[in-house]
């Protein structure tokens, strides 16, 4: 599990990800600059930081390098999540608090990726067996 990324970390992959094509520092620096003020060597050391730390391939073009993400931001999210949920000392309470705190439109997202993960020979209108269950006699 890759550690979490700090926030200026974050600000720079979430272009990344968003453009979704290699970019140069000086690309991320003026968008960044459209938020806070930021120099561009602390840009550069960033991305380079990234690079270090697998989150970024660069390639060289003339003096300067661009910069494209290894993995996308939902792998991410999914290693963090899985992270936190493996730490848990009780994990289905921790599934539970979770779904808890999810809207609406976040537990619809959940079932259709539970959907799309089963594959389709799952109807939803079909029960999903208990692996410790006995089947009554008319399973049989």
């Amino acid at each position: 599990m890759p550690r979490p990324l700090g926030e200026l970390e974050d600000a720079v992959m979430t272009r990344v990800w968003k453009w979704n094509r290699p970019v140069t520092v000086r690309e991320v620096l003026e968008d960044l600059q459209q938020e806070r003020s930021i120099a561009y060597t602390t840009v550069m050391t960033v991305l380079d930081n990234l690079h270090q730390k697998g989150w970024v391939r660069r390639e060289a073009e003339g003096r300067a390098y661009r910069y494209e993400a290894v993995s996308t931001r939902a792998a991410y999210a999914a290693a963090l999540m899985n992270d936190a949920w493996s730490q848990s000392d009780n994990p289905a309470a921790a599934l539970i608090a979770f779904f808890g705190m999810m809207s609406e439109e976040q537990r619809q997202a959940l079932r259709d990726a539970i959907r799309i993960v089963q594959g389709p020979d799952t109807s939803p209108d079909t029960p999903t067996p208990n692996p410790g269950s006995v089947p009554d006699a008319g399973e049989r």
